[in-house]
């Protein structure tokens, strides 16, 4: 949690820097300041030397880590090594009857919300499928 609080607070302050055109005094005040519509860099630390450089780019992607949030099933369903939830291949069935699993916590090579979504479809076919093999509901009609 606190690398995504860190990484929230540089990100605010690369913003913040961004909005901003001008020098400072020597009170640390800024000059005017003007708004850009685009990105045109962004400001970086080094956290082991400390060192600060502005890297000129047009565009950034976010990412806010790796772990995967099963915490909730830890304990009740296979998880691999990483902590993801291990699901049979081909489909979003996990070693919990009638549990599926699908997108960031199933997924250790996309982990992106597109592939999430699709996966999030799957596990919904996939339950129904599993719901009307159980004589809980009929499948809809073609």
């Amino acid at each position: 949690m606190q690398e995504k609080d860190e990484l929230v607070k540089v990100l605010k302050s690369a913003i913040a820097e961004g909005m901003t055109q001008g020098s400072e005094d020597e009170g640390g005040a800024v000059g005017a300041a003007e708004e850009r519509n685009a990105l045109t860099r962004v400001k970086v630390k080094n956290v082991k030397t400390g060192k600060v450089e502005d890297i000129a780019c047009q565009a950034a992607f976010v990412a806010i880590g790796h772990i995967p949030n099963t915490d909730l099933v830890k304990g009740q369903m296979d998880l691999d090594s990483n902590g993801y939830i291990v699901i049979k291949p081909g489909t979003t069935r996990t070693s919990v009857e009638g549990v599926f699993a699908s997108g960031d916590v199933a997924d250790h090579v996309y982990r992106q919300a597109i592939t999430s979504a699709g996966t999030g479809a799957m596990a919904a076919l996939d339950a129904e499928r599993w719901l009307s093999e159980q004589g809980y509901c009929t499948p809809a009609a073609a």
